[in-house]
């Protein structure tokens, strides 16, 4: 067989595809061959003597008709959708990236000569050779998961215990440091913010900002070199193998924030760098009454179709090689409703949940949408079919109001026990239910209860930008301060927010850095702050980090201790057995169940959770339940303490406190149906073990 690479790119209306070839050691001089081939709308053919290294683009002939949704443009040098890596990333912005002459009063109607093989993107042809020894997923059960969302330079970007050239690196993620770390917290999985190679826009970098969490893909297959240590692509994505490897050593799981709604080429007037160039009508989704304009689901100026079959296979065909040559173990979708979005709306029975649900090798990884897009008709919560878990938006937002003294425990009850409202119809089980109080977008724990309002004057938008709706109980002062109770009170609050997630039914995730008692001073838009605002602060840990990175590994050790706290199936609110009690139960303050009336009331503010441990669905060698303790859990959201009766136990087994949230431990052990008296604002677990 003749040595080579074959070079292959999908293009349903162009005229003639050349492929373009650079030699990076002679001030990247191009090499034009035009490819032979044309195969079921696949143009492609064999370059005899090419190797590993070797760097390329597409310039792409065909139609410039705008109106009907073509805009080929051979003077724009295109980046193959499936490159492996990054050979050359952008150098510049500059008019030459765009198809139309950006100074001309027709803007996109008219056609640019101008060319950009000097500054556009450049693929890479890898030799993916990785030696994954016995690596293999840790494969967690979802009722034992529990997740940390980071941003891989941002998370150990400041951290001096690594060597300077490592920190903000898959590298410095993967060092024993880092690892360590992670593991003490207790997490199984972390999902890193987008790590597919993206863009920053040229408007951020006019005003020296960048596009920090990269929801900006230009490459789905390509991973972001700037995270890497060293600039071999070859060394950089041995990099990344080898943090996957290493995390997977560790019991971790990865989780990718993938970004497939749209890309970096944004709206008509955007540039031209690889899909709209190679085949705008069959990438995109285009206007009906236009194809001059796009359909934006996203509010990035364009979404990828899904009901082309070009882009539903470049979906597929990405995901599949990052779960099978890279090992990662699942997926969060960004705006996932886009993805579902069929020619009357989203639809639940759409071909991107067929193609993944019959997919023998997608099927079985961790899949998580983020189910609403910008669109009307976006919002799916509960919605998406059997075998996805979806973050719960409304859980986030139950939990905040009643903390907050706004919402009502009817409201809470539905999310503490996995949103059984929302899932169980479609059979699904409670870990369907991706529970989060924060996450990188919007503001983290601790200027949720110091902030009444957003401050995002670093944006350079004079604050217009992020939503300005998601601020919680500011504990009596905006921003910092020096005033000792004040901030006892925030920290109370934070561990409110942090015990009520970990003791809800679902997958938990946190968001790095709450732990830590991390601040953005106000930010709940970071996308563009690349810089201290972002990064997480590594320095010397003072007595409030350390008591509340604590609190969060003790929360994490309860919550792998009981399995009640994490149950695989919801509850029914029937008896255990005959003469046992219910599987959960409700109880006022007084000691007794709560009645429908207790519920109407919307004064509520303090009740309990009792979880009865004796039906536990993990037993041992001998088939026994394991740990069948049962849980009492007691909220109080109330501006002031309350004298709580502590309900009744099988047996009269006395209850035993485990945690709270208050300033001070209170008695460790009170009988049924004595008073705890509950701190203002704190929860506390009681635990009877049958």
């Amino acid at each position: 067989m003749e040595e080579g690479i074959n070079f292959a790119l999908f293009s349903a209306n162009a005229t003639r595809v050349e492929l373009c070839l650079f030699d990076a050691a002679e001030g990247y001089a191009e090499t034009r061959i035009t490819l032979p081939e044309q195969t079921n709308q696949v143009w492609h053919g064999l370059v005899p003597g090419l190797k590993a290294g070797q760097l390329y683009g597409y310039r792409v002939h065909g139609p410039y008709e705008p109106q009907n949704g073509h805009r080929f443009n051979p003077n724009k040098l295109l980046l193959d959708p499936y490159a492996r890596a990054i050979g050359r990333t952008l150098q510049e912005w500059k008019p030459e990236l765009f198809g139309y002459e950006l100074d001309h009063e027709e803007k996109d109607l008219t056609f640019d000569s101008r060319d950009s093989g000097a500054i556009a993107p450049l693929g890479m042809v890898i030799d993916p050779e990785f030696d994954w020894g016995e690596d293999k997923s840790p494969n967690t059960p979802w009722c034992r998961t529990s997740i940390y969302e980071l941003h891989v330079k941002g998370f150990t970007k400041l951290n001096e215990a690594l060597p300077e050239h490592l920190r903000g690196t898959y590298a410095g993620l993967s060092s024993d440091e880092a690892m360590d770390y992670i593991k003490q917290l207790g997490v199984t999985a972390i999902e890193l913010l987008p790590v597919h190679h993206h863009l920053d826009d040229s408007y951020l970098l006019d005003k020296g900002l960048k596009n920090y969490w990269g929801y900006n893909t230009l490459s789905f297959f390509a991973f972001e070199p700037g995270y890497a240590s060293t600039a071999d692509p070859h060394e950089a994505m041995r990099e990344f193998k080898g943090m996957v490897k290493r995390l997977h050593g560790a019991g971790i799981e990865v989780i990718l924030d993938v970004v497939y709604n749209h890309t970096a080429e944004g709206n008509q007037l955007g540039p031209t760098l690889s899909f709209r160039g190679i085949d705008n009508a069959s990438y995109y989704r285009l206007s009906k009454e236009s194809g001059r304009y796009y359909e934006d689901f996203s509010g990035c100026g364009n979404t990828l179709s899904m009901q082309h079959p070009a882009g539903l296979r470049l979906l597929m065909d990405s995901l599949r090689y990052w779960v099978t040559e890279v090992h990662v173990d699942g997926f969060r979708f960004d705006l996932a409703s886009a993805l579902a979005r069929e020619l009357q709306g989203w639809d639940k029975l759409g071909s991107f949940f067929d193609a993944i649900g019959q997919d023998p090798v997608l099927s079985t990884v961790k899949l998580i949408a983020e189910p609403w897009d910008v669109g009307m008709g976006g919002y799916q919560v509960g919605n998406f079919p059997t075998g996805w878990a979806e973050w719960n938006g409304r859980y986030r937002d139950e939990v905040r109001m009643f903390w907050k003294g706004m919402g009502t425990a009817g409201e809470l009850a539905a999310r503490l026990t996995g949103s059984a409202d929302l899932y169980d119809h479609s059979g699904r089980s409670p870990h369907a239910s991706v529970n989060f109080v924060t996450c990188h977008d919007g503001f983290c724990l601790r200027d949720l209860v110091s902030y009444d309002g957003k401050h995002n004057e670093a944006n350079g938008e004079d604050n217009r930008d992020g939503d300005n709706n998601n601020a919680s109980w500011n504990c009596g002062a905006e921003g910092e301060t020096d005033d000792e109770g004040i901030k006892t009170l925030r920290l109370r609050q934070a561990r409110n927010f942090l015990a009520t997630l970990f003791l809800s039914q679902g997958a938990p995730m946190l968001l790095a850095g709450d732990e830590r008692w991390h601040t953005q001073k106000g930010t709940n838009n970071a996308y563009c702050q690349d810089n201290e605002i972002s990064w997480l602060n590594w320095g010397k840990e003072d007595e409030e980090v350390r008591r509340l990175r604590e609190f969060v590994i003790q929360l994490l050790e309860l919550r792998a201790e009981l399995p009640v706290l994490s149950r695989k199936t919801f509850f029914t609110g029937q008896p255990l057995a005959e003469g046992q009690p219910k599987d959960v139960e409700w109880w006022n303050v007084e000691g007794r169940v709560m009645t429908q009336e207790d519920w109407d009331a919307g004064f509520v503010r303090c009740f309990s959770m009792v979880l009865a441990g004796g039906n536990s669905l993990e037993t041992d060698e001998n088939g026994a339940p394991r740990n069948g303790s049962s849980v009492c859990v007691i909220l109080n959201a109330h501006h002031e303490d309350i004298d709580f009766v502590l309900p009744a136990t099988a047996g009269n087994v006395p209850w035993k406190l485990r945690l709270t949230t208050q300033d001070e431990e209170a008695r460790s052990n009170l009988d049924a149906g004595g008073k705890h008296t509950i701190q203002a604002r704190s929860l506390a677990v009681f635990i009877s073990e049958n």
